[in-house]
């Protein structure tokens, strides 16, 4: 089974940019037509969708937050990121990373609090 461990800062201040890492074990991270994903929780705005990055290396973005994202991958550590830039208050969430897209997630990581303060 296809495990995903996110990690990074839990700590961001306004205006600076947001590092995650997925870390996936069990499974090959560039076998299709599998999607990775990012998304985010707040009470504020529910779950919400980042973007995800294709076994085959495409990445697409949210268009509310595709000036600020950026997605990558390190096939040699089987490891796909997340970079946020100019966070602010609004981007404090539970931010998790997941196997599948937008409805369709088979699996996800356990999620990482990341909280946007000075």
């Amino acid at each position: 089974q296809v495990q995903l461990q996110e990690s990074g800062p839990g700590l961001v201040k306004p205006s600076q940019t947001l590092s995650l890492t997925c870390t996936v074990s069990g499974g090959s991270f560039t076998t299709g037509p599998y999607y990775w994903s990012w998304f985010r929780q707040s009470p504020a705005k529910g779950l919400e969708w980042i973007g995800y990055i294709t076994w085959s290396g495409g990445t697409f973005s949210a268009p509310s937050l595709k000036s600020r994202t950026s997605l990558s991958r390190d096939t040699s550590k089987n490891q796909f990121t997340l970079q946020l830039s100019s966070v602010g208050p609004e981007d404090t969430a539970m931010y998790y990373c997941a196997r599948g897209g937008i409805g369709s997630v088979v699996d996800w990581g356990q999620g990482t609090q990341v909280t946007v303060s000075s």
